[in-house]
């Protein structure tokens, strides 16, 4: 991928582009807070529709895993040379701890290695402390698979 000039820019693409694009993170309302080359940081708002016991207020799995998913995507995403497709080829989560109730959830996704046909991710979403984790995450991406990469509005570059 060419680098896009600014900070805010590149966010304001890879917003577009994984979270905008994507039917599932828009639901969610994943919010892109960084992007570079081999890392991005997403954001998921606390949202009442997205609590696993009524009694507690504590998050369910699935939003923190699909965020999770997404994160280490689109770290894959930003160390391809072109848009490709490619695809979760597998993803451990561990939970820690459970999210805080009313408060939001950061992933911070890292790419640290890829071939030609396969990305290796890792990630942690927090409330701001990555040394303080509410989960870990291990992911493999299959690069190339069938399909055709996520396409941008004509005008916009990655």
């Amino acid at each position: 991928m060419s680098p896009v000039t600014s900070k805010d820019a590149r966010i304001a693409l890879f917003q577009q582009w994984f979270s905008d694009n994507i039917p599932h993170n828009k639901a969610l309302g994943l919010k892109v807070i960084g992007a570079s080359r081999g890392f991005a940081s997403m954001q998921l708002d606390w949202r009442e529709e997205f609590v696993g016991n009524p009694e507690t207020g504590v998050l369910a799995g699935g939003p923190l895993t699909a965020m999770l998913d997404g994160c280490c995507g689109m770290s894959v995403a930003t160390m391809l040379k072109a848009p490709e497709p490619f695809a979760t080829l597998d993803l451990r989560i561990d939970y820690v701890r459970p999210a805080e109730p009313g408060k939001p959830v950061i992933a911070e996704a890292e790419c640290y290695r890829i071939t030609r046909s396969v990305a290796f991710t890792r990630a942690f979403a927090h409330h701001g402390d990555a040394k303080d984790p509410i989960a870990a995450a291990a992911g493999t991406f299959m690069l190339g698979t069938k399909g055709r990469p996520t396409r941008l509005p004509p005008g916009d570059k990655p």
